[in-house]
């Protein structure tokens, strides 16, 4: 049975093979060059997006390869046991040059760290320091977070804002103009941001204690 991850593995190992990003595909099949963004692997909702029988043609047809081939390259994407996810500490999250103004890991500044396949679009990973996010997580905890779910009201989330604070909180709701977040730590305040402050907010769907 074809899996999700398979066939987007074996479009990113295509790509790979012909010295091309998953834009630099698409663009070249003539695709807009977001088609197969990893943020566009899922949709709004969490469901998985598979790509189209048009677009696949259109890629074999760009770079001259064959359904054969193509097949070739899914089966050698084998469901795994567990993957390597890019991680990095709180505090240093604050840091400039680790993320993309999309809100995704970037440099080489991060660390590499192994958990279970988690087929829920790009994920990176958090440790935790200090104390003020218990009792929930605490110092060492490694929190997973996901750039393509949505966050939707009583979700724990990553928030960054522009100034470059990293924090995890709980999304109590969001409006146009305002982020209402309530702290873990009860000894924590709670706090709203105006999104022209919030420079990205990611959903927590995972966490290693």
């Amino acid at each position: 049975m074809l899996t999700h991850d398979q066939i987007w593995t074996a479009l990113d190992a295509l790509a790979s093979k012909h010295g091309l990003s998953a834009s630099g595909l698409a663009r070249a099949a003539g695709l807009d060059p977001t088609t197969f963004n990893k943020s566009k692997r899922l949709t709004p909702d969490a469901r998985q997006r598979w790509p189209s029988t048009e677009s696949l043609a259109k890629v074999l047809m760009a770079t001259g390869e064959s359904l054969d081939d193509f097949v070739a390259l899914v089966g050698a994407a084998r469901p795994r046991s567990g993957a390597t996810v890019p991680l990095i500490g709180f505090a240093k999250a604050g840091q400039g040059g680790f993320f993309d103004d999309g809100g995704h890991p970037v440099g080489a500044g991060w660390e590499e760290i192994e958990m279970p396949a988690l087929d829920r679009g790009e994920v990176y990973a958090l440790e935790v320091t200090g104390e003020s996010m218990l009792p929930l997580y605490r110092d060492g905890d490694v929190v997973i977070v996901s750039t393509s779910e949505p966050a939707r009201r009583g979700d724990r989330v990553v928030v960054r804002t522009t100034e470059g604070e990293v924090t995890a909180k709980v999304l109590k709701r969001a409006t146009a103009k305002t982020i209402e977040l309530q702290s873990l730590n009860p000894d924590h305040a709670d706090r709203t941001l105006d999104r022209a402050q919030v420079a990205f907010m990611h959903r927590i769907i995972w966490a290693r204690q």
